[in-house]
Protein backbone atom coordinates (compact mmCIF):
# COMPACT_ATOMS: atom_id res chain seq x y z
CA UNK A 1 0.00 0.00 0.00
CA UNK A 2 2.97 2.43 1.10
CA UNK A 3 4.85 1.50 -2.61
CA UNK A 4 1.17 2.46 -4.66
CA UNK A 5 0.90 5.63 -2.28
CA UNK A 6 4.23 6.76 -2.96
CA UNK A 7 4.30 5.80 -6.93
CA UNK A 8 1.35 8.13 -7.24
CA UNK A 9 2.59 11.06 -5.57
CA UNK A 10 5.10 11.27 -7.33
CA UNK A 11 3.38 10.66 -10.53
CA UNK A 12 1.45 13.72 -9.66
CA UNK A 13 4.58 15.94 -8.85
CA UNK A 14 6.07 14.77 -12.38
CA UNK A 15 2.76 15.45 -14.01
CA UNK A 16 2.63 19.08 -12.23
CA UNK A 17 5.57 19.66 -13.78
CA UNK A 18 4.02 18.85 -17.42
CA UNK A 19 1.76 21.79 -16.85
CA UNK A 20 4.42 24.50 -16.68
CA UNK A 21 5.23 25.30 -20.33
CA UNK A 22 1.74 25.05 -21.11
CA UNK A 23 1.15 28.28 -18.91
CA UNK A 24 4.72 29.61 -20.23
CA UNK A 25 3.06 29.25 -23.84
CA UNK A 26 -0.44 30.86 -22.75
CA UNK A 27 1.85 33.95 -21.30
CA UNK A 28 3.61 34.39 -24.12
CA UNK A 29 0.34 34.38 -26.36
CA UNK A 30 -1.60 36.98 -23.77
CA UNK A 31 1.79 39.16 -25.28
CA UNK A 32 4.04 38.83 -21.83
CA UNK A 33 7.50 38.99 -22.33
CA UNK A 34 9.90 36.52 -20.81
CA UNK A 35 11.10 38.79 -18.46
CA UNK A 36 7.63 39.77 -17.12
CA UNK A 37 6.67 35.77 -16.53
CA UNK A 38 9.94 35.06 -14.84
CA UNK A 39 10.03 37.93 -12.50
CA UNK A 40 6.09 37.20 -11.16
CA UNK A 41 6.82 33.51 -11.33
CA UNK A 42 10.10 33.52 -9.29
CA UNK A 43 8.09 36.83 -6.97
CA UNK A 44 5.04 34.38 -6.43
CA UNK A 45 7.21 31.48 -5.62
CA UNK A 46 9.84 33.06 -3.07
CA UNK A 47 6.48 34.34 -1.35
CA UNK A 48 5.12 30.98 -1.11
CA UNK A 49 8.06 28.84 -0.16
CA UNK A 50 9.09 31.52 2.67
CA UNK A 51 5.46 31.45 3.66
CA UNK A 52 5.36 27.50 3.92
CA UNK A 53 8.97 27.33 5.95
CA UNK A 54 7.50 30.17 8.41
CA UNK A 55 4.38 28.06 8.98
CA UNK A 56 6.39 24.53 9.25
CA UNK A 57 9.49 26.07 10.89
CA UNK A 58 11.86 23.29 9.65
CA UNK A 59 15.42 22.81 11.08
CA UNK A 60 17.80 25.18 10.08
CA UNK A 61 20.57 22.87 11.43
CA UNK A 62 23.62 22.59 9.28
CA UNK A 63 23.46 26.09 7.60
CA UNK A 64 26.38 28.24 7.31
CA UNK A 65 27.36 31.70 5.71
CA UNK A 66 29.34 29.39 3.27
CA UNK A 67 26.48 26.63 2.72
CA UNK A 68 23.89 29.58 2.21
CA UNK A 69 25.36 30.91 -0.51
CA UNK A 70 25.87 27.77 -2.21
CA UNK A 71 22.51 26.73 -1.88
CA UNK A 72 21.55 30.39 -3.41
CA UNK A 73 23.84 29.60 -6.55
CA UNK A 74 22.93 26.26 -6.73
CA UNK A 75 19.23 27.88 -6.88
CA UNK A 76 20.50 30.19 -9.84
CA UNK A 77 21.04 26.47 -11.90
CA UNK A 78 17.56 25.81 -12.16
CA UNK A 79 16.38 29.82 -12.58
CA UNK A 80 18.50 29.63 -15.79
CA UNK A 81 16.94 26.27 -16.91
CA UNK A 82 13.46 28.17 -16.52
CA UNK A 83 14.92 30.96 -18.44
CA UNK A 84 16.62 29.20 -21.38
CA UNK A 85 13.57 27.09 -21.06
CA UNK A 86 10.96 29.32 -21.66
CA UNK A 87 12.99 31.10 -24.13
CA UNK A 88 12.91 28.15 -26.42
CA UNK A 89 9.23 27.95 -26.04
CA UNK A 90 8.76 31.44 -28.20
CA UNK A 91 10.32 30.04 -30.74
CA UNK A 92 9.78 26.56 -30.65
CA UNK A 93 6.77 24.21 -29.86
CA UNK A 94 6.24 23.28 -26.53
CA UNK A 95 6.46 19.59 -27.40
CA UNK A 96 9.76 19.92 -28.91
CA UNK A 97 11.33 22.02 -25.71
CA UNK A 98 10.73 19.74 -23.30
CA UNK A 99 12.55 17.23 -25.69
CA UNK A 100 15.32 19.43 -25.61
CA UNK A 101 14.97 19.91 -22.02
CA UNK A 102 15.24 16.13 -21.15
CA UNK A 103 18.59 15.89 -22.78
CA UNK A 104 19.66 16.68 -19.07
CA UNK A 105 19.60 12.87 -18.88
CA UNK A 106 22.80 12.06 -21.19
CA UNK A 107 24.51 15.44 -20.30
CA UNK A 108 24.17 14.80 -16.26
CA UNK A 109 25.81 11.36 -17.30
CA UNK A 110 28.76 12.84 -19.08
CA UNK A 111 28.98 15.74 -15.80
CA UNK A 112 28.70 12.77 -13.62
CA UNK A 113 31.48 11.17 -15.43
CA UNK A 114 33.95 14.30 -15.53
CA UNK A 115 33.50 15.60 -12.68
CA UNK A 116 32.89 12.67 -9.89
CA UNK A 117 34.99 9.79 -12.38
CA UNK A 118 31.91 7.84 -12.67
CA UNK A 119 32.43 5.61 -15.84
CA UNK A 120 29.31 4.68 -17.33
CA UNK A 121 28.14 1.57 -17.58
CA UNK A 122 27.55 -0.24 -20.95
CA UNK A 123 23.76 -0.20 -20.05
CA UNK A 124 24.08 3.48 -19.52
CA UNK A 125 26.27 3.73 -23.01
CA UNK A 126 23.30 2.07 -24.66
CA UNK A 127 20.82 4.03 -22.90
CA UNK A 128 22.69 7.47 -24.04
CA UNK A 129 22.50 5.90 -27.54
CA UNK A 130 19.16 5.18 -27.29
CA UNK A 131 18.11 8.52 -26.05
CA UNK A 132 19.79 10.14 -29.33
CA UNK A 133 17.72 7.96 -31.78
CA UNK A 134 15.48 8.93 -29.70
CA UNK A 135 15.63 12.83 -30.19
CA UNK A 136 15.84 11.93 -33.71
CA UNK A 137 12.57 10.53 -33.73
CA UNK A 138 10.58 13.18 -31.42
CA UNK A 139 12.12 16.16 -33.42
CA UNK A 140 10.61 15.08 -36.50
CA UNK A 141 13.74 15.98 -38.57
CA UNK A 142 12.55 13.06 -40.72
CA UNK A 143 9.92 15.09 -42.04
CA UNK A 144 12.52 18.26 -42.36
CA UNK A 145 10.82 20.33 -39.78
CA UNK A 146 13.59 21.06 -37.80
CA UNK A 147 15.21 22.58 -40.81
CA UNK A 148 13.23 25.80 -40.63
CA UNK A 149 12.98 26.52 -37.14
CA UNK A 150 14.91 29.32 -35.38
CA UNK A 151 18.50 28.44 -34.39
CA UNK A 152 17.91 30.40 -31.20
CA UNK A 153 14.96 28.32 -30.40
CA UNK A 154 17.62 25.13 -30.39
CA UNK A 155 19.97 26.45 -28.71
CA UNK A 156 18.03 28.29 -26.00
CA UNK A 157 16.68 24.09 -25.33
CA UNK A 158 19.53 22.45 -25.16
CA UNK A 159 21.22 25.52 -22.88
CA UNK A 160 18.27 24.25 -20.26
CA UNK A 161 19.08 20.80 -20.34
CA UNK A 162 22.82 21.86 -19.39
CA UNK A 163 21.67 24.48 -16.51
CA UNK A 164 19.40 21.49 -15.51
CA UNK A 165 22.16 18.91 -15.35
CA UNK A 166 24.11 21.16 -13.36
CA UNK A 167 21.21 21.92 -11.09
CA UNK A 168 21.05 17.93 -10.74
CA UNK A 169 24.39 17.65 -9.96
CA UNK A 170 24.96 20.13 -7.36
CA UNK A 171 21.92 19.85 -5.79
CA UNK A 172 23.21 16.79 -4.58
CA UNK A 173 26.69 17.87 -3.53
CA UNK A 174 25.76 20.68 -1.67
CA UNK A 175 24.54 20.75 1.98
CA UNK A 176 22.56 17.53 1.59
CA UNK A 177 22.34 17.27 5.42
CA UNK A 178 20.20 20.51 5.26
CA UNK A 179 16.51 20.17 5.24
CA UNK A 180 14.77 20.03 2.07
CA UNK A 181 12.63 22.78 3.10
CA UNK A 182 14.89 25.04 4.29
CA UNK A 183 17.30 24.32 0.98
CA UNK A 184 14.44 25.05 -1.76
CA UNK A 185 13.57 28.13 0.13
CA UNK A 186 17.05 29.07 -0.15
CA UNK A 187 17.53 27.98 -3.72
CA UNK A 188 14.32 30.05 -5.16
CA UNK A 189 15.88 32.84 -3.36
CA UNK A 190 19.03 32.51 -5.43
CA UNK A 191 16.95 31.89 -8.66
CA UNK A 192 14.98 35.46 -7.43
CA UNK A 193 17.79 37.05 -6.92
CA UNK A 194 19.29 35.92 -10.55
CA UNK A 195 16.39 37.20 -12.34
CA UNK A 196 15.71 40.56 -11.16
CA UNK A 197 19.19 40.94 -11.86
CA UNK A 198 18.95 39.65 -15.67
CA UNK A 199 15.51 41.25 -16.16
CA UNK A 200 15.64 44.41 -13.93
CA UNK A 201 14.72 46.45 -17.29
CA UNK A 202 11.39 44.32 -17.61
CA UNK A 203 10.32 45.46 -13.78
CA UNK A 204 8.91 48.75 -14.76
CA UNK A 205 6.94 46.39 -17.50
CA UNK A 206 5.27 44.03 -14.42
CA UNK A 207 3.16 47.01 -12.61
CA UNK A 208 0.45 47.58 -12.73
CA UNK A 209 -0.55 43.52 -12.35
CA UNK A 210 -2.96 42.23 -14.89
CA UNK A 211 -5.13 39.14 -14.11
CA UNK A 212 -3.96 37.42 -16.80
CA UNK A 213 -0.25 37.99 -15.87
CA UNK A 214 -1.19 36.92 -12.35
CA UNK A 215 -3.00 33.66 -13.42
CA UNK A 216 0.03 32.40 -15.70
CA UNK A 217 2.59 33.61 -12.90
CA UNK A 218 0.05 31.50 -10.14
CA UNK A 219 0.40 28.34 -12.71
CA UNK A 220 3.33 28.10 -13.86
CA UNK A 221 4.57 29.03 -9.56
CA UNK A 222 2.40 26.41 -7.86
CA UNK A 223 3.11 23.59 -10.97
CA UNK A 224 6.76 24.35 -11.11
CA UNK A 225 8.08 25.24 -7.98
CA UNK A 226 5.45 24.45 -5.30
CA UNK A 227 3.44 21.56 -5.77
CA UNK A 228 5.93 19.03 -7.62
CA UNK A 229 8.43 19.07 -3.89
CA UNK A 230 5.87 18.46 -1.86
CA UNK A 231 4.48 15.41 -3.43
CA UNK A 232 8.34 14.42 -3.78
CA UNK A 233 8.39 15.15 -0.28
CA UNK A 234 5.60 12.20 0.30
CA UNK A 235 6.41 9.67 -2.44
CA UNK A 236 10.02 9.50 -3.20
CA UNK A 237 10.72 8.14 0.61
CA UNK A 238 8.17 5.71 -0.40
CA UNK A 239 9.96 4.25 -3.55
CA UNK A 240 13.70 3.32 -4.77
CA UNK A 241 15.47 6.05 -6.44
CA UNK A 242 15.54 4.39 -9.49
CA UNK A 243 12.16 3.80 -9.83
CA UNK A 244 11.68 7.66 -8.39
CA UNK A 245 13.35 9.11 -11.47
CA UNK A 246 11.43 6.57 -13.99
CA UNK A 247 8.43 7.71 -12.93
CA UNK A 248 9.18 11.54 -13.12
CA UNK A 249 10.03 11.27 -16.83
CA UNK A 250 6.53 10.51 -16.81
CA UNK A 251 6.68 14.95 -17.73
CA UNK A 252 7.67 13.94 -21.13
CA UNK A 253 4.70 12.62 -22.68
CA UNK A 254 2.19 14.48 -20.26
CA UNK A 255 3.92 18.10 -21.50
CA UNK A 256 3.31 16.52 -25.18
CA UNK A 257 -0.06 15.80 -24.93
CA UNK A 258 -0.99 18.77 -22.92
CA UNK A 259 0.64 20.62 -26.17
CA UNK A 260 -1.21 18.54 -28.38
CA UNK A 261 -4.92 18.76 -26.60
CA UNK A 262 -4.44 22.23 -25.18
CA UNK A 263 -2.15 24.18 -27.57
CA UNK A 264 -3.23 22.21 -30.86
CA UNK A 265 0.17 21.49 -31.64
CA UNK A 266 0.89 19.02 -34.33
CA UNK A 267 2.12 15.79 -32.83
CA UNK A 268 2.99 13.10 -35.12
CA UNK A 269 3.46 8.76 -34.60
CA UNK A 270 6.96 9.12 -35.56
CA UNK A 271 7.20 11.88 -32.44
CA UNK A 272 5.19 9.78 -30.09
CA UNK A 273 7.38 7.06 -31.14
CA UNK A 274 10.93 8.82 -30.21
CA UNK A 275 9.61 10.01 -27.00
CA UNK A 276 8.85 6.48 -26.18
CA UNK A 277 12.07 5.09 -26.96
CA UNK A 278 13.84 8.03 -24.60
CA UNK A 279 11.15 6.83 -21.79
CA UNK A 280 12.57 3.69 -22.53
CA UNK A 281 16.03 4.30 -22.23
CA UNK A 282 15.40 6.46 -19.34
CA UNK A 283 14.11 2.95 -17.77
CA UNK A 284 17.08 1.07 -19.23
CA UNK A 285 19.61 3.74 -17.62
CA UNK A 286 17.98 3.14 -13.88
CA UNK A 287 16.73 -0.40 -14.19
CA UNK A 288 19.68 -1.91 -15.96
CA UNK A 289 22.64 -0.01 -14.32
CA UNK A 290 21.62 -1.81 -11.33
CA UNK A 291 21.29 -5.01 -12.72
CA UNK A 292 24.75 -4.73 -14.43
CA UNK A 293 26.15 -3.52 -10.62
CA UNK A 294 24.43 -7.05 -9.11
CA UNK A 295 26.01 -9.52 -11.53
CA UNK A 296 29.12 -7.85 -11.20
CA UNK A 297 29.16 -8.04 -7.23
CA UNK A 298 28.12 -11.78 -8.45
Amino acid sequence: MKVNKGILFVLLGAACFGFTPIFAKLGFGFGYTLGQINIVQMTISFILLWALTLIKRPSFKGLTKKNVMQIMMTGCFIGLTTIFYYASMQYLPASLAIILMFQFIWIGIIIEWVFSKATPSPVTILSIVLILVGVFFASNIINGDVQGLPIKGLVFGILSAFTYAGFIFFSGKVAVNVNALTRSSLMVTGSTVLVFVLFARDIPAVLPLEGNLIMIAIGVSLFGAVLPPLFYAVGAPLVSGGIANILTSIELPITILLASAILSEMVTPLQWLGTAIILVAIALNELGTNLFRMKKLQ
